[in-house]
């Protein structure tokens, strides 16, 4: 077997044939993939929850939203660069598509870089802004420069793997983040355990797994034989496909900047009950992860598969695909969301031994993880809409209906004596869910009726 042919393995076809089959051959290695991701984060929760105590567990664990707000601007911009792999890929287009990987490639280490300064040199300023209580404070300061250090290798990792999500491929990125995982978990318990490290070890263990999974994904894309095959020469800032990198992936990425800002806000509020909580709400929120990023497979495989067959001019192929995309997110999330709930006092047992940390932390699993197949669906329409190439509108509706909804409630209804509870914080979540996702679905019908018109007018 060549190696073109051995590469094409790594291929699925999204233009033609059973849609559900290769959505779930798609989606089940990139589910895996990003549990095992999450899972840098929980053997960092877990090892220091267990052994150095929960000021240091909440001390990582009030990082989350912060490392999610600082990150989000530029991972965006991996979403753009999978639309329009994929939208070139499938319309076979090579000029365009060698282009664009590197130009994905080239905006990836300039992220890293950007991210590493930002976060190192105003790491305790911004957990201040953020009412982080003192006891917690300096490791919190520790552990957010060393993981920041890593920067760079997060981004070529996740903009790689972006890459190679677009033709289809998201077994490769399961085995380098499954050897990467590996080396993670043992540095977690040597640097710990036996260093007595603390958390710089966590966050010292988390950058050097980081590292490694970016060296893998990097010598793949060097040795591909395909139109995504990365050449260290040809890496360049390509103007127009910058531009269109950014129009799809400027927007989404502000979403998800202003989306990690409103979870900072609640961050904030949730501060503000003390270190007990803080732990709490870190385990629960680190357990329910586990479910978002089963259900936000199907998100990429929405965006993946609508921008090929788009690229490939078979438009009657997109409602079905979200219809397809939908129905599976529905079943991951109500089924692992309820799991979530059920199984919530042992999960959280593998974080702490506190009961009242495991108390505060049931109250988030309670409301959060049992309504969770909201946010996937809002989510998976989303993933429709940036496939057809349409970035801005789910953004203006995404930021009024979800962000802007849960800071009017923290900023009036939370002030309030009788509703300044935990669980009144938590249900600002899925009452944004349903609000945004029925608005996406007024506006993909818009879209798809503005397309349609579009499309015949083509093929006429």
């Amino acid at each position: 077997m060549t190696t073109q042919k051995k590469n094409r393995k790594y291929e699925i076809d999204m233009c033609s044939g059973s849609i559900l089959g290769k959505m779930l051959l798609f989606a089940l290695p990139l589910m895996c993939s990003s549990l095992l991701q999450l899972l840098f984060n929980a053997a960092d929760i877990i090892v220091v929850g267990k052994y150095a105590g929960d000021n240091s567990l909440a001390a990582v664990g009030s990082n989350s939203s912060l490392i999610n707000l600082l990150t989000n601007l530029f991972l965006g911009l991996s979403v753009g660069a999978n639309v329009l792999v994929a939208r070139y890929f499938g319309a076979r287009q090579q000029k365009d598509l060698k282009e664009t990987v590197h130009t994905a490639m080239m905006l990836s280490l300039y992220s890293g870089i950007i991210l590493t300064v930002i976060g190192c040199a105003g790491a305790k300023r911004i957990l201040i802004w953020m009412d982080t209580p003192e006891d917690v404070l300096g490791l919190a300061t520790l552990y957010l420069r060393i993981y920041f250090l890593g920067m760079t290798a997060m981004m070529l990792y996740n903009f790689g793997s972006a890459i190679l999500r677009a033709i289809g491929d998201t077994r490769r990125p399961l085995y380098y983040l499954s050897a990467a995982g590996v080396i993670n978990v043992v540095l977690n318990l040597l640097f710990v355990i036996t260093f007595r490290m603390d958390v710089a070890g966590v966050a010292a263990a988390t950058v050097i797994s980081q590292c490694i999974s970016a060296f893998l994904i990097i010598r793949c894309m060097m040795k591909e034989q395909s139109d995504i095959r990365l050449e260290l020469s040809a890496l360049h800032i390509y103007p127009d496909k910058f531009r269109r990198i950014l129009q799809i992936g400027l927007p989404a990425s502000f979403q998800g900047i202003v989306f990690s800002f409103s979870n900072v806000i609640i961050q904030s509020s949730v501060n503000s009950f003390g270190a007990v909580t803080v732990a709490g709400n870190s385990a629960a929120a680190n357990i329910e992860g586990f479910v978002y990023v089963s259900m936000n497979a199907f998100h990429q495989a929405a965006i993946s598969f609508t921008s090929q067959n788009v690229g490939a001019a078979k438009y009657e192929r997109v409602n079905r695909i979200l219809y397809t995309a939908q129905a599976c997110v529905i079943t991951v999330g109500v089924v692992f969301g309820n799991l979530a709930v059920l199984c919530g006092y042992p999960l959280l047992g593998m974080y702490t031994s506190s009961s009242a940390v495991m108390e505060a932390g049931m109250k988030r699993l309670a409301v959060i993880c049992r309504y969770y197949a909201l946010c996937g669906m809002m989510d998976v329409i989303v993933g429709s809409l940036r496939g057809l190439g349409y970035a801005m509108m789910p953004m203006i509706v995404s930021l009024i209906g979800a962000c802007g909804l849960r800071l009017v409630w923290i900023f009036t209804f939370f002030r309030m004596e009788s509703f300044h509870t935990t669980t009144s914080l938590y249900m600002t979540y899925p009452v944004s869910w349903i609000v945004t996702f029925l608005a996406h679905v007024v506006c993909f019908i818009i879209v798809r009726r503005k397309l349609e018109r579009k499309w015949n007018c083509v093929k006429a």
